[in-house]
């Protein structure tokens, strides 16, 4: 079976012809937790305007890689830049004012307040009146509030959530909690949006619901987009550039259909399900994993 080969990382295409501004750089970024590596030597770059997804079977090191570009953790080589910043050594609260938001796996609201209080959790990094003015709501205090409620509800018409405003959150559906947490992270009004598989738990007409959420959010806010889905239909439906990992490495990279047509991807992910619808014969699955290949897998941080 021929190797597939790594293609070059986006350059996306804007109107003029030019390659859109790189928004986020990844450049040789290696993490290890103890003797096991869960990113090895990854690069690719994500463009404004561009929905790049990451893909890969679980363990692959998806989510630790979200984890360095949010500060979470620390990768030992590489580097890894959102414009001038050097993600490697910001802290969070660094990583969340220079622009970059973030969904999580599993929902990290809080049940027993409203949407619009989940929401203008989001606004945190933007918020400049001190703490003695919240508590004595000084003029402008006040008018500093009125200011970010006015700028979450615009983020929740947007998502369809602005009539729920006033609902608590736990008492909500679980795909409509999902978009709470999307507006929470574009409450903070980001260059770069970092979605944790953003349908995962959906049924079907959720995910579509907000796949086109996310196809409207980066068009009228002209954002940047990385995702992590296993949803393969919804990645190639919205991305524009794909990532491929498995055990950490970078084994594809390019556009929906050029991953479609990868060998090495239906091999490592799309690939034994598809290998059997279209040859009725159990495929030669290899060799047993190593006991380090094993625990790569299960190191998805």
């Amino acid at each position: 079976m021929p190797t597939s080969t790594v293609a070059a990382p986006s350059t996306g295409a804007p109107a003029d012809g030019r390659p859109a501004e790189i928004v986020l750089a990844a450049v040789g970024v290696t993490l290890r937790y103890g003797s096991v590596t869960a990113l090895d030597d990854v690069s690719f770059t994500v463009r404004a305007g561009e929905v790049v997804a990451l893909v890969g079977p679980n363990g692959a090191g998806k989510t630790s890689l979200f984890n360095c570009v949010s500060a979470f953790s620390r990768p030992g080589a590489g580097t890894l830049t959102f414009g001038d910043l050097d993600l490697t050594r910001a802290t969070k609260h660094a990583v969340a004012r220079a622009g970059i938001g973030r969904t999580f796996q599993n929902l990290s609201l809080f049940p027993g307040s409203t949407v619009m209080e989940n929401v203008l959790v989001g606004r945190h990094s933007r918020m400049r009146a001190s703490l003695p003015a919240n508590l004595g709501l000084w003029r402008r205090s006040r008018r500093e509030d009125v200011a970010h409620r006015e700028a979450v509800a615009e983020v929740l018409d947007l998502l369809g959530l602005l009539d729920l405003r006033d609902t608590e959150v736990g008492g909500l559906p679980y795909g409509t909690r999902k978009r709470v947490e999307l507006a929470r992270a574009l409450a903070l009004e980001p260059t770069l949006l970092l979605l944790d598989e953003p349908v995962a738990g959906m049924n079907p007409s959720e995910t579509a619901e907000l796949t086109e959420i996310i196809r409207t959010v980066r068009d009228q806010r002209d954002l940047a987009v990385l995702v992590v889905e296993h949803d393969m239909a919804m990645v190639m439906e919205v991305a524009d550039q794909i990532t491929v990992l498995d055990f950490g490495q970078v084994i594809a990279q390019g556009t929906p259909s050029v991953i479609r047509n990868d060998e090495r991807v239906r091999e490592a992910y799309l690939g034994n399900s598809l290998a059997r619808d279209e040859t009725d014969t159990p495929p030669d699955t290899g060799p047993a994993p190593t006991a380090d290949a094993a625990a790569r897998r299960t190191e998805e941080a």
